[in-house]
């Protein structure tokens, strides 16, 4: 079994909150996106940004579920679902985290929730990295262009016949089968249009595509840009067997 990456490592230290050893997963000045707390810089923020999420993760007795690691040399991308005993009863919350990798630590990390699991709302997030060309695998180059055109039957099609499709807000929202992703998807372009997204980061492994972005845009409607990651999961077939997205972007009213 190979060392987990510093990304899954950050999630089972802050869970842990062993401060320091958070500081040793990076190579030079710590720097952290984070979905609550914002942007910290430096060992004294990184500090203050590990106990007070150790702090809400502790009272919400979270445990960590199902790592995934997706990895290449420059970069590594941990998904995990964290279990939460919050107010309204158990919460599952799944969270992504990329670590930018060089000289065997991090040189940053960003996290990827959805906010609406813990407080029913969503929470505007700008873009983190800059968009550029990059190169997309098949089928995910022509999952995106469905996507970004709307088009519900192509969307369906990139997927194997059990495939499956989950929303930033967890298993409740996981779209499974043909019928179930064409409906899943249908409602959400229920707006008309598509959904297109700036590419900012391409890590794949082989077996598994993660994709950071900005939506700019959903269907007819012009939205401040807003960061997310997707990780597509291809199946023995080359279609996709899954598609998970980790993003807080609050979807118009159809």
């Amino acid at each position: 079994m190979s060392t987990p990456s510093p990304a899954a490592r950050y999630l089972e230290l802050l869970v842990a909150g062993r401060v320091e050893d958070v500081a040793t997963l990076f190579v030079g000045d710590p720097l952290v996106d984070d979905p609550l707390v914002g942007r910290v810089r430096g060992r004294a923020e990184l500090a203050r940004l590990v106990r007070h999420g150790h702090g809400w993760l502790d009272e919400a007795a979270a445990t960590i579920e199902d790592v995934v690691e997706t990895r290449a040399p420059e970069r590594a991308v941990a998904e995990a679902t964290l279990g939460l005993v919050l107010e309204g009863g158990a919460v599952d919350l799944p969270v992504c985290v990329v670590a930018d990798l060089a000289g065997g630590g991090a040189t940053a990390l960003r996290v990827y929730h959805s906010t609406w699991p813990l407080s029913g709302a969503h929470a505007v997030r700008p873009q983190l990295l800059p968009g550029r060309e990059v190169e997309l695998p098949p089928p995910v180059d022509a999952y995106q262009a469905a996507l970004a055109a709307g088009d519900v039957e192509a969307i369906v099609a990139c997927f194997e016949p059990d495939g499956a499709f989950r929303e930033p807000a967890g298993g409740a929202y996981r779209h499974v089968g043909r019928a179930g992703l064409a409906r899943g998807y249908a409602d959400l372009l229920a707006t008309g249009g598509g959904i297109p997204l700036v590419h900012c980061t391409v890590t794949d492994d082989g077996s598994r595509c993660a994709v950071e972005y900005a939506v700019v845009r959903w269907g007819p409607v012009e939205l401040p840009p807003q960061a997310g990651v997707a990780v597509y999961e291809r199946g023995g077939t080359g279609l996709l067997r899954e598609a998970r997205v980790y993003d807080d972007v609050d979807p118009p009213a159809s």
